[in-house]
């Protein structure tokens, strides 16, 4: 009894403190205590106050946007059909008790903290992002019990698995603007130093085994560091140097919420992101979030191969689909596995097709062997959007450029001396579609950075003439509207399913086929859509 008038207490403080709008660090920490959980009130000084008036949502919803539209998701659900399974119903603007309650709930070794900061981005994932959520929860039924068995090797809080949510959006392929790769976002450095091969073939970064080892590994040494988990997350994120800085400009102050406003960005969000994540895993049914099943094969094997092999090989003999061998194979970056007798190379495959793998081997390795590994050797394969690799960007300086109106890829890639594919490739652009403010990541000679830091302030005839190009932009071609259709112009947060709800009778798999649209994802701001034909 006198704890539940405690925490009565305790949840009218916070209450009261939110009516009088007072800007408080309402940091209501979660903290585990002999396997039972209490909430403490933790008393902010002023400069923690102004925690509630940072406003992270749009950081983290841009990264949810560039993890999730990717060729990775695109092949492995059935992003066309998903639309229609949007649920329209879902609890909005719950009060702070909720929350509370459930966080409390939620028997975790690493604190749950709650402030504003947390509670918005709580609301980014059970309203705001709720189709990538879904997406993410499909994936999890496949990737957490990998993780968990993984951080249980090392002895480390299983709820650690949650941590790639706000890292890649569990996907593999997941890259992000400053190069960091897989689904625990390593860094080409980091990931080596902690034994992740990275070659023209492989990517050990994507390898969701190797990877998550790797990550265990290095958030276990972060914790010993440390002895604070949020200051490990932290760490992780932005790197111990970032963080012993912040402790010694706080005056060496150890907690998370001390440190904060010294820390990057990004990394003030990080530790609020993971314990929304957390959340939003636990407790998505009662926001009406289902998981949406990916269409690769949940129940795997692994063999291990000794000598090389192409994905065109395999999907012959044993007639599966190439696209589910490279979404259960991420690691492998040109459809080859590069192993040798000396070198043995993981294959994971559906556990049905492992015993076909073992009687058919001789056979898949010899099919039209000439043609992949002429002479028995292992060349390079003819470059394609699906096998690209891209340019090696060590000892390059990162210039950010933000789109103007009337710029695209091909002139931006000109300006910069880039390819295309690499522009695409370092901003998670697809199709070749940007928009006007949209900031991207370019790499750059160190020696030239100042010269490509100017280009922001130049006039579109100014960008040209530098490249000794016309001044004048191609005039856009577009298709005349036809007189006998209705049509729709595309609005920023549009979907195909919510468009289709604003006309009866009409479905989004039928506006689809009206305007050959063969990807729901692929719609942008000021499309003209066909929608029915006039009455």
């Amino acid at each position: 009894m006198n704890k539940l008038i405690t925490l009565t207490f305790i949840l009218s403080i916070f209450i009261f403190v939110n009516i009088s709008k007072a800007q408080n660090l309402s940091s209501l920490a979660i903290l585990p205590n002999d396997s039972i959980i209490n909430i403490e009130f933790v008393e902010p000084d002023i400069e923690e106050a102004l925690i509630t008036d940072e406003d992270l949502d749009d950081f983290f919803s841009e990264m949810m946007d560039s993890m999730t539209n990717s060729w990775f998701i695109e092949n492995v659900f059935n992003i066309e059909i998903v639309e229609t399974n949007q649920a329209g119903f879902y609890p909005k603007g719950l009060p702070d008790s909720i929350y509370i309650s459930r966080l409390q709930e939620t028997q975790q070794v690493i604190s749950l903290s709650y402030n504003d900061v947390v509670k918005n981005l709580i609301q980014m994932y059970t309203e705001r992002r709720r189709d990538q959520v879904e997406i993410m929860l499909g994936l999890s039924s496949y990737y957490f019990p990998m993780f968990e068995e993984i951080l249980d090797k090392y002895n480390l809080p299983l709820e650690l698995k949650y941590l790639p949510v706000i890292e890649s959006a569990l996907n593999p392929k997941a890259l992000s603007r400053a190069g960091a790769n897989g689904l625990w976002q390593f860094m080409l450095n980091t990931g080596r130093s902690m034994g992740l091969k990275t070659t023209s073939f492989i990517d050990e970064r994507c390898d969701p085994v190797k990877s998550t080892d790797a990550a265990a590994r290095y958030l276990k040494s972060l914790y010993e560091k440390y002895n604070d988990w949020h200051l490990a997350l932290a760490a992780y994120n932005c790197g111990p140097g970032n963080v012993d800085r912040a402790i010694q400009r706080s005056g060496n102050k150890t907690g998370y919420w001390d440190i904060y406003y010294r820390l990057p960005r990004e990394t003030r969000g990080y530790v609020p992101a993971y314990i929304a994540a957390t959340y939003a895993m636990n407790y998505y049914g009662e926001h009406n979030l289902n998981p949406r099943l990916p269409e690769i094969t949940i129940i795997t094997d692994t063999v291990h191969v000794a000598d090389y092999i192409h994905f065109d090989q395999l999907a012959a003999i044993l007639g599966l689909k190439k696209e589910e061998l490279r979404s259960l194979n991420p690691m492998y970056r040109r459809d080859v596995i590069p192993a040798k007798s000396d070198e043995l190379y993981p294959l994971v495959l559906p556990q049905e097709k492992i015993s076909e793998f073992i009687y058919k081997d001789s056979v898949i390795f010899a099919w039209e062997r000439n043609k992949y590994f002429p002479n028995n050797t292992l060349v390079q394969p003819t470059e394609s959007s699906a096998n690209y690799v891209p340019v090696d960007i060590s000892g390059k300086a990162i210039v950010n450029y933000t789109v103007q109106q009337g710029d695209n890829v091909g002139y931006i890639s000109s300006w910069f001396n880039v390819r295309t594919a690499d522009l695409n490739y370092w901003n998670n652009v697809r199709n070749n579609l940007i928009r006007a403010g949209q900031k991207l990541v370019i790499y750059v000679p160190e020696d030239q950075k100042g010269k490509y830091e100017m280009i922001n302030s130049m006039s579109f005839a100014q960008k040209q003439e530098m490249i000794g190009k016309s001044a004048t932009p191609a005039a856009a071609k577009t298709e005349p509207l036809d007189p006998n259709y209705e049509y729709y112009t595309v609005k920023q947060g549009d979907t195909l399913w919510n468009i289709a709800q604003k006309y009866n009778g009409i479905s989004s798999n039928e506006i689809m086929q009206l305007n050959s649209i063969t990807n729901s994802r692929s719609l942008y701001i000021g499309q003209q859509l066909k929608i029915k034909r006039k009455g």
